[in-house]
């Protein structure tokens, strides 16, 4: 994978010694909203200076204000199944942990745990599986699309299905580009390719190369809106980001556009997988502060999402590091919303439901979004990058906010949930461009009068 990711230049940039000069003029441009290379991200991530690394958390923030404005998108997991084939050390599913209970859901299970979701208010879900199905190819899954989407609580639906499945050829790519999911999202994992075999000893996901070339496949069959990140801990985290970039410029190279969003997990103790308990490569939360900072300047157009494997406080701080999407009120085992379910995937650093999380979003000065007009309205691939490149994204962004969070507050709220939402609309009304203004008081206003699911 040489001419992919370039093994031996990561190693020199990962030596490379920051000057306070360069660092502030690729600070600059990326101010402007302009994709940095590997090397410039390179220089960001060797700074330890206490003053320069205040200079790159405060160009963030700015980049990502400027971007997407103050929203944060949320969303829930749902694990489907807890199959799986491969043997992945940092894993509670990998195939080789007997002492787990094995369970796929029925269509019925399915429908069940989205209607749970959908009660707490959630209207963006990521599907997860293992990489093993309780029939043969991807009929599951497709079949766990339409019941997910066939779910309903009042008026309420899902209104975009991301997957977190395993890699397909063209043609599956194709199928699930029919079954209208939002994103296809998948992890590297890591990109050290000696470590990566290390770590993955058995099953189809041993293979570096076919899982490395899964979004080449998901762009050949149609899919335009992809997803990847990487599970940090499991190799040096300098090596893991500047081969993100590097797989960034060959898809950007190859098909025109990078990735929609960019995953940052850290690795979290998992049930009989004892090496997700040591990380080989520890990230300490100031490593991983930093590390979230440098990603939103490298690639100042994409999605950064955050997990609830992080802890409240360490998500807090996000914000202000440019992450724009988290999850909230999640489990990660099938069946784990409606009942006890099956085995989690990893340990949760954050417990809280979706109220919690979107009361505490507030009080940090944040605006809850559960958008999803980008995808219905076809601006997806390309055509979301023409709008989020030069930073227009932001006057669709805050408008669909607004409007979403106001249907939250009517249908799911708490009581003080609500009383801070409502505060805090006030102000962001203030915010919303002249020219949009009056549509979107009419949005506003139809919702409370009882319609749903407006955008623009």
């Amino acid at each position: 994978m040489d001419q992919f990711i370039p093994d031996s230049r990561i190693h020199e940039l990962m030596d490379r010694k920051p000057d306070p000069t360069r660092v502030r003029e690729i600070l600059a441009r990326s101010r402007r909203l302009e994709r940095l290379s590997m090397e410039e991200t390179a220089e960001l991530l060797a700074v330890t200076d206490a003053d320069l690394l205040h200079e790159i958390f405060e160009s963030a923030k700015s980049v990502k204000e400027d971007i997407y404005g103050s929203r944060l998108v949320l969303f829930a997991p749902l694990y489907i199944s807890n199959l799986c084939k491969n043997d992945c050390a940092y894993c509670a599913f990998r195939v080789s942990n007997k002492g787990v209970k094995r369970r796929a859901l029925s269509m019925a299970e399915i429908k069940a745990e989205t209607e749970y979701l959908l009660k707490t208010g959630q209207k963006r879900v990521l599907l997860v599986s293992g990489e093993a199905y309780p029939r043969d190819g991807l009929e599951y899954v497709l079949d766990a699309i339409a019941t997910v989407y066939s779910a309903r609580d009042g008026q309420n639906s899902i209104r975009r299905l991301n997957v977190n499945i395993a890699p397909l050829e063209v043609a599956d790519f194709a199928r699930l580009k029919e079954a209208e999911v939002g994103t296809y999202q998948i992890f590297q994992e890591t990109y050290h390719e000696p470590t990566y075999r290390k770590l993955h000893t058995f099953g189809p996901k041993a293979d570096y190369a076919y899982r490395l070339t899964a979004i080449d496949r998901a762009f050949q069959g149609g899919l335009d809106d992809v997803g990847v990140g990487i599970l940090f801990g499991l190799y040096d985290h300098r090596y893991e980001v500047l081969a993100l970039m590097a797989h960034i410029e060959h898809l950007e190279k190859n098909f025109g556009m990078g990735p929609h969003t960019i995953s940052v997990p850290r690795l979290e103790p998992a049930e009989g997988a004892p090496l997700a308990a040591r990380p080989p490569y520890p990230v300490s939360d100031d490593e991983f502060k930093k590390i979230i900072a440098v990603m939103r300047l490298s690639v100042p157009y994409t999605g950064l999402i955050l997990s609830t494997r992080e802890t409240p406080e360490i998500r807090a701080a996000s914000f202000d590091l440019g992450v724009s999407q988290i999850s909230a009120g999640s489990r990660t085992n099938p069946g784990g919303y409606s009942e006890d379910g099956a085995c989690e995937q990893f340990s949760l650093g954050d417990h809280r439901s979706l109220d919690e999380v979107v009361r505490d979003i507030v009080a940090h000065g944040y605006l809850p979004s559960f958008c999803t007009s980008c995808y219905r309205l076809g601006r997806t691939g390309l055509d979301f990058m023409e709008f989020a490149k030069p930073g227009a994204i932001k006057e669709k962004c805050l408008p669909n906010a607004l409007v979403t969070f106001e249907e939250y507050l009517i249908d799911y709220a708490s009581e003080e949930t609500k009383a801070a939402g409502r505060a805090l609309m006030e102000r962001k009304l203030a915010d919303v461009p002249d020219h949009v203004r009056l549509t979107v008081n009419s949005m506003l206003s139809k919702i409370r009068a009882g319609e749903r699911d407006l955008f623009m």
